[in-house]
């Protein structure tokens, strides 16, 4: 017969060095004071959240929690570095004793203890992104897989895969249901490759990012002695950004905390925005029910921004059914309203962001503490065209600016070489691109190509490019490349000629905007699905560049455009004088975590943000909207929201667009409408009436 004995914690009367309540206010006294017990810490943006976690820890310390008892699990090692710094700064005493570190390092530090009960050496290789793409790749060599018989995802692709099952709990083949349908008919073969990288992994004694959390978790679930050192072992347990935890993050929690319950996580529900990489918003939201007598504490004193921006706030995340009721309230006087303008297209959006950003800039506030913030990465392509026309700095959170990236150098390079046959950095870019094809493939298909196009016939196309009559010059040279072409790319080379051929008609060739959309339909868009997890976003990115090109009389033009960008871009490469004097780009998903004085939000269109697919379902459109929350708390005096009401869209024409149901959902009190006007010459003869934005505003 056996029974449970409490043995209850001995704390000695305590001697504190910090005077907890004068350091904090009274929510961030409550939580960081709690009993023992599950703990849900509710932290509204702005509100102090790391400070709280950070006294938490010193108040168990100086209560006789023992350092090395206490588990700080965060999702950056610099955040834990910078608590862990704070707390030993609070105490004046040495707390490296104290486990604190992401998950992942955490993970690695216990598996350096136990690898051998599962298979592995204590001194397991962690593979990098890189090296997992390498023995993925030896996976799929082995299992015989013919890649060019049909569209075979690439090794980064796979294990995207493979770590999305694994984080979400779910199968390969509910995985690619879900997130990679065009993928679900070749599931069995994926298995074979996973299971196949698994073997491998252990025969040669490494383990990837992932099994550092899945084989944590083993060693809690099969190794029951193992899983008592370790809930006895930490006796507090503190989580960062729990919303953000996935399913697998979820599950090593709450077995280490199965026995004591002594788990604080603290977060925002209202900014869980990572679904799309495998976050678990039910984690936060069905904590108090997987943890009976839960204590729930609010911290809403927010000291970022000012009360009109967090009025808007509030407002703004409301309509969400999903949630913990908060409401944020300002620890700083007043200042002005959020600001709502309706712009008649992308570019006077563009035109609309950049004089106002050098109008703030003139009245005191540097360009490094303003930031334009968007739902996707495509939505700034005319505003990084207007900065640079201004020669107004920018930086891109991302570093790759749009007209930098992999695919959209891809097209434009298909663009180029019907512009310019001779073009050789084009040519083997596209060849590059074709199964087989390396470095010295390239170089030799190059020259049988330039063999094969006599200097009259290329000169005959370059000097008629811009007629109604282009010679077919270009594709018969590649037709004629044909047997030089490795047998691996026999069908792509045969592809690669046809796109080719439709590319040079007179028809199509006389619309930029069609030459791109066919690229994408003639084999390049089953590229994207087959070379990128995030291929929906780069389609999506080529239409709009499509959109985007009609502005411009000929492909010329464009070209010649995109070409001057990256010249600039590439000057931008160099060391800024003042890093501080460049206004930052980015979306909302990287912004996250930053505060600027001044957030521009623009392309507040219905379809754009919320996006399409988001909208399909509730779920999907309450994420868009904790994401357009954490858009406007981003911003601490001044706030900005535009919507185009013209956007060029994919198949040609304009079409009205909607203002985002976010906008139509605050109500207009919180908000200051602005009417932009067109900017009207100076009636010299009458000086008695001037207006305050002629001398400036185009509008």
């Amino acid at each position: 017969m056996s029974r449970d004995y409490q043995l209850n914690r001995f704390s000695a009367p305590a001697e504190l060095q910090i005077d907890y309540a004068r350091e904090l206010n009274a929510q961030q006294y409550a939580a960081v004071t709690a009993e023992d017990g599950p703990a849900l810490v509710i932290a509204g943006a702005g509100a102090g959240k790391t400070r709280t976690l950070t006294y938490r820890v010193a108040w168990l310390i100086e209560h006789g929690t023992p350092p090395d008892r206490i588990l700080l699990l965060t999702f950056t090692n610099k955040a834990a570095k910078e608590m862990m710094r704070r707390v030993a700064d609070l105490l004046g005493n040495d707390v490296s004793q104290l486990w604190g570190g992401t998950f992942h390092s955490v993970g690695n530090r216990i598996l350096r203890r136990h690898a051998e009960v599962l298979g592995w050496r204590p001194d397991f290789t962690i593979l990098d992104r890189e090296d997992a793409k390498d023995l993925i790749q030896a996976c799929v060599d082995e299992a015989g897989i013919d890649v060019k018989e049909t569209r075979f995802p690439k090794p980064d692709v796979l294990g995207d895969i493979f770590s999305m099952a694994l984080n979400t709990g779910r199968s390969i083949a509910e995985t690619l249901a879900q997130d990679y349908d065009h993928f679900a008919p070749l599931a069995n073969k994926i298995e074979d490759i996973a299971a196949r990288y698994r073997e491998r992994k252990q025969a040669t004694n490494g383990m990837d990012f992932d099994d550092l959390l899945t084989q944590w978790l083993r060693v809690l679930k099969e190794f029951p002695d193992l899983r008592d050192f370790y809930q006895r072992r930490f006796q507090f347990i503190l989580v960062d950004e729990y919303q953000d935890t996935n399913s697998l993050q979820g599950e090593l929690i709450d077995r280490l905390a199965a026995v004591h319950k002594n788990v604080m996580v603290v977060g925002d529900d209202a900014q869980s925005i990572y679904a799309w990489r495998g976050a678990n918003f039910k984690n936060i939201l069905e904590f108090p029910q997987r943890y009976f007598g839960c204590q729930t504490f609010k911290i809403e004193v927010n000291y970022r921004s000012t009360p009109e921006i967090l009025a808007f706030a509030n407002a703004a995340i409301a309509p969400n059914i999903h949630q913990f009721q908060k409401e944020l309230a300002a620890a700083r006087p007043s200042g002005m309203k959020p600001v709502v303008t309706a712009c008649m297209d992308a570019g006077e959006q563009a035109a609309f962001v950049a004089q106002r950003a050098l109008e703030l800039r003139d009245e005191g506030i540097p360009l490094g503490e303003m930031a334009v913030l968007y739902r996707s990465h495509f939505h700034a392509l005319e505003l990084q065209l207007e900065l640079t026309r201004r020669n107004i700095p920018f930086s891109i959170t991302s570093g790759i600016r749009f007209f930098e990236q992999a695919h959209v150098k891809d097209v434009a390079a298909y663009l180029k070489l019907v512009h310019n046959p001779r073009d050789e950095i084009s040519f083997k870019r596209l060849v590059r691109m074709m199964p087989g094809v390396g470095g010295k493939s390239a170089d030799k298909l190059w020259n049988v190509f330039r063999a094969a196009c006599c200097v009259s016939e290329l000169d005959s196309e370059h000097a008629t490019r811009n007629t109604q009559h282009a010679p077919p010059s270009l594709a018969v040279a590649l037709q004629q490349c044909a047997r030089a072409v490795p047998k691996k790319s026999a069908a792509a080379w045969a592809q690669f000629t046809a796109t080719i051929a439709q590319l040079c008609t007179a028809e199509i060739r006389a619309k930029t905007d069609a030459m791109i959309r066919l690229v994408l339909e003639a084999g390049y868009e089953d590229y994207l699905k087959a070379t990128y997890p995030n291929f929906r976003n780069r389609i999506e990115d080529l239409e709009q560049l499509a959109s985007f090109a009609r502005q411009f009389p000929t492909m010329e033009d464009f070209l010649t455009q995109l070409a001057l960008l990256t010249n600039v871009e590439a000057e931008d490469n160099q060391p800024a004088e003042d890093e501080h004097e460049k206004i930052r780009l980015s979306s909302i998903h990287q912004a996250k975590g930053l505060e600027f004085r001044v957030v521009f939000v623009i392309m507040l269109c219905d379809g754009l943000f919320p996006s399409a697919r988001s909208i399909d379902n509730p779920e999907g459109e309450e994420e868009e909207r904790r994401l357009f929350y954490v858009a406007v708390t981003r911003a601490k005096d001044e706030l900005y929201l535009s919507h185009p009401l013209m956007r060029f869209m994919q198949g040609g024409g304009d079409m009205m667009q909607q203002p985002s149901r976010f906008l139509a959902e605050i109500p207009v009190e919180l908000r200051e409408e602005w009417n932009l006007r067109p900017h009207v010459a100076t009636d010299f003869s009458d000086m008695g009436e001037t207006n305050e934005h002629s001398e400036e505003s185009p509008f």
